[in-house]
């Protein structure tokens, strides 16, 4: 069947449940999945807000392979699967993640410890696996990554706006080759990351981040922009490297 002849090329892309503003707040990494499939609509209009991204002289080198529930899919799922529980066995262990705060039940750590967990031991049964791709048309830079990820950040916010939501993870570079060789993809390719989708068991955002001053400058380095304040209602985490650590 042509693309012309599909029945989707005659609907439109569903209008957003959230504004643009409010998504880019509340697109959070979604780790807990219901067990019901995405309809083909959905993921239409989802990988269509991804192709829509900007790119180097728009190439346009990013490619997507979209696993749901067909054989080879359930393959790939698992294989990453693999991956994925045997890296988070180490992190786990190398990160202290049951000791510490850890080791406190309602801590921030023991509640990631315990979502993490959960991820790795479904991520064979995601409803949705998106492997992001890029077609390298020149050897590998330091730069290339600025032609790939806008379309990732793209398809995380169409999911969004949809009532969708996923999580990016490198889980597939340990098993690339083996990817690579049940999906017909070309040595050549880059599999840039894997990105799981699917309607949260719970709620959307607020993200949290760091407060602005301390990642918005005016006129030099480390020196916060007098109008860089957060709106009222934002949410805020202390990850990442306080203001003024260098990091080495």
């Amino acid at each position: 069947m042509q693309a012309s002849e599909h029945p989707l090329a005659a609907q439109p892309v569903a209008d957003d449940t959230v504004g643009l503003l409010e998504g880019l707040a509340s697109t959070r990494a979604i780790r807990r999945y219901r067990n019901e499939p995405i309809p083909p609509q959905a993921l239409r209009d989802i990988l269509f807000a991804a192709t829509r991204a900007p790119s180097g002289s728009n190439r346009q080198p990013f490619r997507f392979v979209v696993l749901t529930d067909s054989p080879r899919a359930q393959q790939a799922k698992a294989l990453i699967g693999t991956s994925a529980r045997k890296f988070w066995q180490q992190k786990r262990a190398n990160d202290g993640y049951d000791k510490g705060s850890g080791a406190d039940p309602n801590s921030p750590k023991a509640r990631m410890g315990r979502v993490m967990q959960h991820y790795v031991d479904n991520f064979d049964h995601v409803p949705c696996l998106i492997l992001p791709c890029l077609v390298r048309y020149r050897s590998p830079t330091p730069t290339e990554g600025a032609s790939m990820y806008p379309a990732v950040q793209n398809l995380m916010l169409g999911a969004r706006a949809l009532g969708y939501g996923g999580v990016i993870t490198g889980f597939h570079g340990a098993v690339e080759n083996e990817l690579k060789a049940l999906l017909g993809i070309p040595e050549e390719v880059l599999i840039a990351c894997t990105l799981t989708l699917g309607k949260p068991e719970g709620g959307h955002g607020p993200v949290r981040r760091r407060p602005m001053r301390e990642m918005v400058f005016g006129d030099q380095w480390n020196e916060a922009a007098d109008w860089a304040v957060d709106p009222p209602g934002t949410r805020f985490t202390s990850a990442g490297p306080p203001k003024g650590v260098k990091v080495v």
